[in-house]
């Protein structure tokens, strides 16, 4: 498991964010043992342009990912459950079906479960030792 440098927020210069960049996606393309990339996606925001084009690049090259909507016991249900939709409308434009998409929490451990079972269920089975 490896956790990038994000790609939406970060504090650092505009030629490191782009070193970041060139670095995430040679690793992505590269890492032929990659199973799948957790895009983790803040559900308090509103749907931000940045993660539907990384979500779509994983898409377009074929990467496994799963969507993880982060800081659910934040959100209440509603806008939680509009969140959930519109990445599932904005997906459904160009691919005929969808990623996992998994509710999270870190504070409450919402989703933890699924997504320990998620991760077992895609390892090749000479890791599952």
């Amino acid at each position: 498991m490896v956790d990038l440098p994000g790609y939406g927020y970060a504090s650092a210069g505009k030629t490191a964010r782009e070193a970041w960049g060139q670095m995430i996606e040679e690793y992505l393309l590269l890492r032929t043992n990659l199973q799948c990339v957790f895009a983790l996606i803040d559900s308090r925001l509103k749907p931000q342009k940045i993660d539907l084009e990384f979500i779509d690049w994983l898409g377009k090259k074929e990467i496994p990912f799963a969507i993880l909507l982060t800081k659910t016991d934040k959100v209440k249900a509603q806008p939680l459950v509009a969140a959930r939709k519109f990445y599932e409308a904005a997906l459904l434009q160009t691919w005929e079906t969808l990623p996992p998409i998994f509710n999270t929490s870190s504070d409450n451990k919402t989703g933890r479960l699924e997504i320990l079972k998620y991760i077992s269920d895609i390892l090749p089975k000479k890791l599952k030792k």
